[in-house]
């Protein structure tokens, strides 16, 4: 077995046999092009590892990476016109309730017993707290979990140090660290400024609607009611507004203008001190390339303020200052090709390859991929670090906030996510 592909001997006589069925069959999926997406479709489909899926079923994957806004309105197309341009659906966690309808439930597929089942599949190793946040709607399965983008602290060890700074363990003490930093006027070696907070605060953009989330929930408030109804402008809305607006006077000039990708170039440029984002940004700060290699570090997220409980939202949202904003993919239910399209999707998704992609510093969705000697190996100052690792993990198992997950949420939040 390759290292491209570190299947079990029966996966790969599954996948044979059973998946051989359908040699000559394409799949086809659109996806944002994040890192899950680039390494597993190139594990997927690369010619020169025997085992790689395309080789061993004979069946083409053409997976499309495109930026996330057309991944959904190919959906919206697909499913208007119950089409099936696409045979898998890529679905942010923000869609889910959008495409209940339009996909096949996997816990059906997984517990029909067909010879369809990849073996060892063990669907109990996905980290649970993710089946309901990012790949269900109203208890109802939608997808299988395949990547989890979600905040956590970060901050410049060196300024820390500098300074005698303690990792915040409260909302005034992150806000606290935030200010000492950006009032001790430090400066990179290149000779930009070091400012107290990195934000991604793009006007219009789906980046900022994230950002301001954390605030929100951190200080008890949330987008919804119990009954349904928008809550972002209650007395605790506002307080998260506000003590976002005073954190906008300690970040770098350039930060409206700042998707996601932008907050994490200027990370890697060491433009503030503090951050408190994606996890899948940690990697590139210990890039060859990245002015601040070894600079950056983890902890836990400050405890919130207050926060609600989902008994006090609606439409399974769930505050915490660890935004979440992970995807899932599920089975076109228009799908022509769905048995090999739902073999692909456990490949996919499945231990051995979820191991893979983490062992590229990707944060997996399986918890034996966070375990993997494989893994655990690169938790060093190193290109494709997992050093960030233990702390993703805590934000998802303690810490994760969840959107509402409402049909019409992709549109009122800005449509996309990261």
């Amino acid at each position: 077995q390759s290292v491209g592909a570190p299947l079990n001997d029966a996966q790969i006589a599954w996948l044979k046999e059973v998946g051989g069925k359908f040699k000559g069959t394409t799949v086809r999926i659109s996806s944002e092009s994040t890192a899950p997406s680039q390494i597993i479709s190139a594990l997927a489909t690369n010619k020169d590892d025997p085992n790689s899926f395309s080789n061993l079923t004979g069946i083409e994957v053409v997976w499309e990476q495109i930026p996330l806004d057309q991944v959904l309105s190919k959906l919206v197309q697909d499913t208007a016109t119950e089409s099936a341009q696409n045979d898998i659906y890529y679905m942010d966690q923000a869609w889910v309730g959008r495409f209940v309808n339009d996909t096949v439930d996997p816990s059906v597929r997984l517990a029909d017993g067909s010879e369809f089942n990849m073996p060892d599949y063990n669907f109990d190793d996905f980290v649970p707290e993710l089946l309901p946040a990012l790949a269900s709607y109203d208890g109802r399965l939608v997808g299988l979990p395949f990547d989890i983008p979600i905040f956590i602290y970060m901050y410049r060890r060196d300024v820390y140090e500098k300074l005698g700074l303690k990792p915040a363990t409260t909302m005034p003490e992150f806000l606290a660290a935030v200010k000492a930093a950006d009032e001790a006027k430090l400066k990179n070696a290149d000779g930009t400024d070091i400012r107290g907070y990195i934000g991604q605060w793009q006007s219009g953009h789906y980046a900022l609607q994230c950002d301001w989330t954390a605030w929100l929930w951190s200080h008890g408030g949330s987008h919804t009611g119990p009954d349904g109804s928008v809550v972002i402008n209650d007395e605790k809305g506002i307080a998260g507004a506000e003590y976002m607006m005073e954190l906008a006077k300690y970040v770098p000039s350039g930060v409206t203008t700042w998707d996601w990708g932008g907050q994490g170039t200027a990370m890697g440029a060491g433009l503030g001190a503090n951050v408190i984002s994606w996890a899948e940004f940690f990697p590139g700060l210990d890039n060859d390339n990245s002015a601040t290699k070894g600079m950056w570090e983890t902890a836990d997220l400050p405890m919130e303020l207050e926060l609600r409980t989902t008994d006090q939202t609606s439409f399974d949202e769930k505050p915490a200052i660890g935004h979440q904003g992970g995807s899932c993919m599920g089975l076109s239910k228009y799908s022509k090709n769905v048995d090999a399209a739902w073999i692909f999707l456990q490949y996919a998704t499945s231990a051995p390859i979820q191991t893979a992609a983490a062992a590229s510093s990707n944060t997996p969705i399986r918890l034996s991929a966070f375990e993997a000697p494989i893994v655990k190996e690169r938790a060093i100052v190193t290109s494709l670090t997992t050093r960030h690792f233990p702390a993703a993990l805590k934000a998802i198992q303690t810490r994760m906030g969840s959107e509402p997950h409402f049909p019409g949420w992709a549109t009122a939040s800005g449509t996309g996510g990261p």
